[in-house]
């Protein structure tokens, strides 16, 4: 596991405040705040009915990389900002066998989304995620679509 002591408690905080993160067993290996990496273990209850993981369990692991990779490069803004999935587009290419990894990428500059934040608006960036299986062989990839809702302030 690689994550700096900067980012150790974003994946702690994830662990804690998303019981599905626990109910999956994700491993957080790597987190910065351009790149997440979570692995998502072999497990018979996460099948599906040809032996893969299933889909929702494939989408979790993903969906928490993007949210890892946005926590880890916004959250010093949850002040003033709330970070929220837009959309999410889910692509298989190939059936997924043993455990998964999922390599989840800022798709745009940090800087480029917090000036729009500061000029007020509320910024919209993807998170582009690859899945693929331990050994390197990509099975599938999702972009999930962020946004930074600024806070009310009453």
């Amino acid at each position: 596991m690689t994550i700096p002591p900067e980012y150790q408690a974003v994946a702690a905080g994830l662990r804690d405040s998303v019981p599905f993160v626990r109910t999956l067993g994700l491993v957080f290996e790597e987190l910065s705040a351009e790149r997440a990496v979570l692995r998502l273990p072999d497990e018979p209850a996460h099948r599906n009915h040809v032996g893969g993981p299933h889909a929702g369990a494939m989408f979790t692991v993903a969906e928490s990389a993007s949210g890892a990779v946005v926590l880890a490069s916004f959250g010093h803004l949850l002040d003033r900002a709330t970070p929220l999935p837009v959309n999410a587009q889910i692509h298989f290419r190939k059936i997924a066998l043993g455990p998964m990894v999922a390599e989840a990428v800022l798709g745009r500059p940090a800087a480029e989304v917090i000036a729009e934040l500061d000029a007020g608006s509320r910024p919209e960036f993807p998170v582009e995620v690859e899945l693929r299986t331990e050994d390197g062989t990509p099975t599938g990839s999702v972009t999930v679509v962020w946004t930074l809702r600024p806070n009310r302030r009453d």
